[in-house]
């Protein structure tokens, strides 16, 4: 259950972030949300691909059916033919990757910063 909430926070999160700020803001989004919520570093990154592809993924299909895939075909042009469905799953695939690395940072630098746990406290020097 938390790995669905923060699948679907990240997605609000990141859709709001990505209005106001640049790409770099979702992988910033998939960190702090990590930081909030007590995944596994494992958990964390396959919520972040998940969270991080189904937005990216969804919004560049949306904008693929409102311009008719010519955006998509022009650029899969510049990529070696690709056509418009797999720029648009490339697409998905790199923000799944970009919120996947984010969200793992994050659960990572929790365990590292906030854990109560010793193993964290011999990683820090304590």
């Amino acid at each position: 259950m938390k790995t669905l909430t923060y699948t679907l926070s990240l997605i609000v999160l990141g859709t709001v972030l990505q209005y106001f700020l640049p790409w770099w803001s979702l992988p910033f989004a998939a960190f702090v949300l990590a930081l909030g919520f007590r995944l596994s570093p494992g958990q964390a990154l396959g919520a972040g691909f998940l969270g991080a592809a189904l937005l990216w993924g969804g919004y560049a299909a949306y904008i693929n059916v409102l311009n008719e895939g010519i955006l998509a075909a022009r650029m899969g042009g510049l990529f070696g033919g690709l056509g418009p469905g797999m720029m648009v799953l490339l697409t998905a695939t790199l923000g799944g990757l970009f919120g996947a690395l984010g969200a793992w940072t994050g659960s990572l630098a929790k365990q590292a910063f906030f854990s109560s746990d010793k193993f964290a406290g011999r990683a820090r020097g304590l």
